[in-house]
């Protein structure tokens, strides 16, 4: 049960992080605007001024990609609150049953991968090279923490239960 219950509250946690980055965006609006408007336009680049694709400085795609990012964050949430009341209301049930009821804490866990490895390190890092920038450093310093804790979320929710765990 010691493990079932962990499993619960690190989803839970996974859960939280959706949700209070996704409303600090919300009710910090201007600002994460300001952020995303100066990532996207990929200016300030001294170590590789030259990208092979277009910069996004079109200011209602800027806009769009921040709406992305927040639906993505509480996607998150949603999805790993889903997951932890349905492992809730399988906790004491066979193993089988418990596997089951992960589904949506694992898809919780693989949107957070989505949203702070892929948006930010992959996309972020690597076409809009935001690397170069104090800005996008702290972001990205911020977003590999985020993607490798739920990374380990989902790799520890996601190991089978087994009945000597019930």
């Amino acid at each position: 049960m010691l493990i079932r219950m962990s499993k619960i509250a690190l989803v839970i946690f996974v859960g939280l992080q959706g949700l209070f980055y996704g409303l600090n965006n919300i009710v910090n609006f201007k600002q994460a605007m300001s952020f995303v408007s100066g990532v996207l336009p990929m200016e300030g680049h001294a170590a590789y001024p030259n990208a092979f694709g277009p910069p996004i400085t079109w200011p209602p795609l800027i806009v769009a990609t921040l709406c992305v990012i927040i639906i993505g964050e509480l996607l998150v949430a949603a999805l790993s609150f889903k997951g932890a009341y349905d492992m809730v209301r399988a906790r004491n049930g066979p193993s089988g049953m418990f596997n089951m009821a992960k589904k949506y804490a694992i898809l919780g866990c693989a949107m957070a991968l989505v949203v702070w490895f892929g948006m930010f390190l992959a996309v972020g890092g690597a076409y809009f090279q935001m690397w170069q920038t104090d800005l996008g450093t702290a972001a990205m310093t911020g977003a590999f923490q985020y993607a490798i804790t739920s990374g380990l979320v989902l790799l520890f929710v996601n190991a089978p239960d087994t009945p000597s765990e019930t």
